[in-house]
This record gives structure tokens, sequence and C-alpha cells, in this order.
């Protein structure tokens, strides 16, 4: 016996496309198909220079050396610019009681405050971590595991950073056009 179909809908009619994720998203300027691109990206490199480690080890019992060195710069990579697209698409760590309760205008403001203090955070990241690069540069400091130079991991750092500061930037621009 089958169940009976839904109200408005014949049982050949297929269900109603979920919209796309983009849809859902705010508009914003620079679009946030960077950060989910560069999203892909990073986890595929990370799944193949994982699977190819778990298959030389099978193979031979022993890794391939580069593998830990570049997964762990591909993680730290992955992380902010998983922390990008969370600013840019409001979806930050929050405490939802607080933020999600009160007025319009309380709601508006916590919203600023947020975006604002990442965007001091991040800001500060980035131009600090210029020092460190310099840093790496200028002592010609090599990787641990395979002793490229070091500052080709950590260029990315104030790069990511200046960028998370600018998407709260733009956040906090739009949180103050609510009406």
């Amino acid at each position: 016996m089958s169940s009976p179909p839904h109200a408005g809908h014949a049982p050949e009619d297929p269900p109603e496309a979920l919209p796309p994720l983009d849809d859902l998203d705010e508009p914003v300027r620079v679009p946030l198909k960077i950060e989910d691109g560069l999203t892909v990206l990073v986890m595929g490199a990370l799944a193949l220079i994982t699977f190819a480690n778990v298959i030389a080890r099978y193979f031979t019992n022993q890794s391939f050396a580069w593998t830990e060195e570049f997964s762990v710069f591909l993680m730290i990579v992955l992380a902010l610019v998983g922390s990008s697209a969370a600013v840019a698409r409001d979806r930050h760590i929050r405490i939802e009681y607080f933020s999600d309760s009160g007025s319009m205008a309380r709601r508006k403001n916590l919203s600023r405050l947020g975006a604002v203090l990442v965007a001091l955070l991040f800001a500060l990241i980035g131009v600090l971590s210029i020092r460190l690069v310099w840093d790496d540069y200028r002592f010609n400091e090599t990787s641990p595991g395979i002793g490229i130079p070091q500052w080709w991991y950590s260029i990315w750092l104030p790069i990511l950073s200046i960028g998370i500061a600018l998407r709260a930037v733009g956040l906090f621009i739009r949180r103050g056009r609510w009406s």
C-alpha cells in the first residue's frame, strides 16, 4: 500500500527543490563564491594529500615527509577562509540568547558591535603578522619538514586576516542599513 499524496501534489509530481544556498545569502559586493571556491579547493587538496599518504604507507610502510606540513598549512588556510565566509554571512559564533532577543535596534547594535570587534581583531592580527612574515623572510627561515622558505606559509596569515577584517567591515555597513 502506498502513502497518500501530499495536498496539492499529484503522486508523480517531483517535490519542490530547495533554493540554492547562494539565494539565501544577502547581497555583498565581493562574491561569497570566492570563499566557497577556496574551501572546495583546499578540502580537495587535503583529501588528495591524505589519500596519497595512506596509499604510500600501505604499499611502502613509509609516508611522504611533506604531507603533514602541507596538511597543517591547508587546515589553517581552511579555518581562515571559513571564518571569512562565516563573518560575511553573519554566522560567526555568538550567544543567541543575547544577540537574537530584544528590540530590532538592540539586535542591530549588537550585530554592528560584533562586526567592529571582529574587524579590529583580524586587522590587528593582519598587521602584527606582517612582522612575522618579514622576520621569516629576512632571517631565511625554512620549514621544519621539507625546508622550503617559511614565509611561503606565513604570508597567508596577514592576507587572509585582512580579508576577514574587510568582510567584517562590509557586515558592519550592511547592518547599518537595516530599517
